[in-house]
This record gives structure tokens, sequence and C-alpha cells, in this order.
């Protein structure tokens, strides 16, 4: 009898316990709001479908609303009190300027809504999901040190100064140091993160400098932009190399382009993990080390016909 008794109060204690955890897991994401740097950028179009893709899968009711701020802080400032309004229980930040944007993400959180930077740092964020930014440099210019034996002219095309661009400029910076024989033509022009920027800028240099090694640019869409600008002005023999790992640039490493080599992100599974995190601290769980960082692979014309790729969950 006693045994049955004990029995009894025992799986009274476990589902006691059960139901404290079914409600501690219960407050479900209802609404997430994602502000992105341009929606003009497929990297940034694969980031909103990443986490539409979790948030469905935690909550298939959940709602997702992307914006894009085009790189204008007022802008991103009103994008997030419009997410405050609307009572999200989430915002994906992809801060346009990390230090400037903190009223914003103090404003959010007193709000009760949970911030999770994406692909960039934000001050006051719960937590940040990224890329090895400074690793994904030094891989783009390691490469071409090497393709170049250590020698000749190359530019680095700059970006929107946000932390991700600066890391990777950092981290090529400290490869390209190490080789004297390298010389950095310029490093301080901006290529805007786009095609267009991209190419404006390449154009630029192609008619300045007469004897071009090697570019590398901050992304996929700058490198793309870049390789068109060499066609246009009939110049060969530049190695371009950049970060992103995008389906463009798969296309150009299997193409006939002066694209050679990509650091790879993973922009699906970066979504994904944020909405995993910033799930879990709406629900009181707060990721042992609020900064999680994804490492980069470097995707050549050799590797590139293994690589998976980002456009779809893998």
């Amino acid at each position: 009898m006693f045994k049955k008794k004990a029995v009894i109060a025992a799986a009274a204690v476990t589902l006691g316990f059960a139901l404290q955890g079914a409600h501690a897991a219960d407050k479900q994401i209802k609404s997430i709001g994602v502000t992105v740097g341009s929606l003009g950028n497929p990297y940034f179009v694969t980031i909103v479908n990443g986490a539409e893709a979790k948030a469905k899968q935690l909550n298939p009711n959940a709602k997702v609303t992307a914006v894009s701020a085009d790189y204008d802080l007022n802008k991103q400032f009103t994008q997030i009190d419009n997410f405050i309004s609307a009572h999200v229980d989430m915002i994906l930040l992809n801060a346009v300027d990390p230090k400037a944007i903190l009223p914003a993400v103090q404003k959010a959180r007193a709000a009760g809504i949970v911030v999770v930077a994406v692909d960039v740092s934000a001050a006051g964020a719960d937590a940040t999901v990224q890329t090895d930014n400074v690793k994904a440099g030094e891989l783009s210019c390691d490469y071409i040190v090497k393709k170049l034996n250590g020698k000749g002219n190359v530019i680095i095309e700059n970006g929107p100064q946000v932390s991700a661009v600066i890391d990777r400029v950092n981290g090529c910076k400290s490869v390209l140091s190490k080789a004297p024989g390298i010389k950095v033509l310029s490093d301080d022009q901006d290529g805007k993160g786009s095609r267009d920027g991209g190419m404006n800028a390449m154009l630029g240099y192609l008619t300045r400098f007469p004897k071009l090694d090697a570019v590398f640019t901050i992304n996929d869409p700058q490198a793309i932009g870049s390789d068109l600008a060499a066609k246009q002005l009939h110049r060969s023999n530049i190695v371009i190399t950049s970060v992103d790992g995008a389906p463009d640039i798969e296309t150009a490493l299997k193409t006939d382009t002066l694209v050679q080599a990509s650091a790879s992100q993973d922009p699906w599974k970066m979504a994904q993990t944020a909405v995993d995190v910033g799930y879990g601290i709406m629900n009181g769980k707060k990721p042992a080390n609020p900064l999680i960082e994804m490492m980069p692979q470097l995707i050549t014309r050799d590797n590139v016909g293994s690589y998976k790729g980002w456009s779809s969950p893998h």
C-alpha cells in the first residue's frame, strides 16, 4: 500500500513538473518583425525566408513582417517603432549602425520584445547570431595572396560601415599586411553592398589604376558588379574574391568570370538559429553565450561543385 501511494505521489510530482514545463514553454511566437539592410540583396531575402520557416515551424499561425531599412538609420528607427506599436514578440535586427541603434533596441526591450541581432551586431540586443566575419575576410584575402604568390596590386572594395563589413575588411587587411609584396591601392571606397555600387567603384578603379591584380569585395553583389565593370573595359587577369557564397556567385564560379572565391555564409541557418534563440529567451532560456558565431568556408572553382549553397533549407 505504502509503495502504491509513493508511486502515485511521485507520478503527481512528475505531472506537476510536466505541466510547469508545458506552461513555461507556452509563450508562443505570434509575430516577428524583421528589419534588414536591403531586401534588394538575395542574402537578406534568404534571412527573411529562413526566419519565416522557423517561426511557422514553432507556430503555424505566426506572422512575419519583413522590411528593408536601405541602410538608412532613421528609417530603421521608424520600422522598430512600428514593430513596437504592432506588439511583435520578437525583432530580428540587421542593424544599419551597430551603436546608434541602441535607443531603439532599448525601447523595444522595455516594451517586452526580444531583440536578436542578425548578421551584424547591435548594441543592447538580447543575443547576436552572425558569421565569424573576420575569418571570412581572412579566408578570402589569403586566397588572393596565394594566387598572386605574395606580390601584386590589390584593392579592398569596402561597403556600408556595419560591423560585418568592418570585420571582413579587418580580417582581409591582417592577411595582406603579412605579405610585403602586396600593395593595397585603395581600401576605403563604399561599393554600397550592391551590384551597381560594385560596378561603379570598379569602373573608377580600372580608370585610375592601369595595373590591378586582385580585388576583395565585401560581398557577392559587389563582386558580380566588379566583374561586369572589368568585362565592360576589357580588363582581364584580375582575381576577384568576396564573402557570401550566394547563388549568383556559384554561377560565377562555374562560368567564365574573374570571380574566383567567396567565403560562404549561411543566412538560412543564421535566421533559423536567431528565431530559435529568441524563442528560448522569450521562455526564460538565455543562451550561455549571447554571441553565436558561424564559421565560414571558402568556396572556389575547385570545390563549388560539392557546395550545398544557401538558397534553401538544408
